[in-house]
């Protein structure tokens, strides 16, 4: 079997990413029968930014599947000293059956690694989308509500690669609703917006700039780390710009219905994104949410190198 690669969201069918969200709920459930589909696997963890739960969702992830992972720093692959990517890919293909890379920086890389056809390539977050993240975030949605057709999930905050992700994975499937409201100059690129609209799934995504008023009766409410990856933003008043996007008691009261949750892809930053009383409250589900980045990543990583 070629190796199957999971760059972005776009290009998957909705019957893939359908898939790989009940694969994902299954494995939570112990109800999957491929524990091991992965034995004898071999899986390069490449990540040359930070992370706690991906790395860490993929690493112990592939072990469950019986695969062994070997870790890169990102200061361990020759690219550093001057190695093509394409010569890199094709050496590091005739050892492993995966590479997952992180690198929050445009996706041309990870194209050019996925040029082979020996190993597969999965995205653990570039600078324009996550898409590991989505189907993570669809598991804790399919968990929470039994199903994901018909729900409305209001995302506030920055339009950032988890964002872009959420936007395409809501226009692929059927009949869902997604919200989106940001600052005024930190909205997901219109151009994904348009990609994401493009599916005829019958989804709704919309964008907006102003919480007030906001949507009522959704079913989530998300939010996501002010600063991506820790990087400062480049205009100094940009704080103030954000402030009233803070996720607050008020706020969630304001847009619940008695099943509404929150969520957060984490790591947060209390008391800028969300204060306590929302992410520690009964209604957030984020540290369930946090669970299924390694669910997913099973459900990836079964699907990239077992079909």
């Amino acid at each position: 079997m070629a190796a199957r690669h999971l760059l972005s969201i776009a290009d998957l069918s909705a019957e893939t990413l359908a898939r790989l969200v009940e694969d994902g709920a299954a494995i939570a459930r112990g109800e999957w029968d491929g524990r091991k589909v992965l034995a004898e696997k071999i899986v390069g963890i490449y990540f040359r930014k930070t992370s706690t739960r991906t790395r860490s969702a993929f690493t112990v992830g592939a072990m469950k599947l019986g695969a062994s992972p070997i870790i890169y720093g990102p200061n361990d692959l020759q690219i550093l000293t001057g190695e093509t990517i394409q010569d890199t890919a094709r050496v590091l293909a005739s050892y492993l059956d995966a590479l997952v890379i992180r690198t929050n920086e445009s996706m041309e890389e990870m194209r050019s690694l996925a040029g082979q056809d020996r190993m597969s390539i999965v995205n653990a977050l570039t600078e324009g989308e996550h898409p590991t993240q989505a189907i993570a975030d669809l598991v804790t949605l399919r968990e929470a509500f039994g199903r994901l057709e018909g729900l409305h999930v209001l995302y506030i905050g920055e339009g950032n690669s988890t964002a872009a992700a959420l936007a395409l994975s809501c226009g692929l499937l059927p009949n869902m609703r997604l919200t989106i409201v940001t600052p005024e100059g930190y909205g997901v690129p219109e151009s994904v917006l348009e990609q994401a609209r493009g599916f005829r799934s019958g989804s709704q995504v919309e964008q907006r700039h102003d919480l007030d008023p906001p949507p009522r009766h959704v079913d989530a409410v998300y939010t996501s780390r002010w600063l991506t990856m820790g990087v400062q933003k480049q205009d100094a008043g940009w704080l103030a710009e954000f402030r009233p996007y803070t996720i607050t008691p008020e706020l969630m009261a304001r847009v619940s219905e008695p099943r509404t949750v929150f969520m957060h892809d984490l790591p947060a930053m209390r008391g800028y994104e969300v204060v306590d009383e929302v992410l520690d409250g009964p209604q957030s589900i984020a540290f369930r949410q946090a669970y299924h980045k390694m669910t997913g990543a099973m459900a990836v990583l079964a699907w990239s190198m077992a079909g």
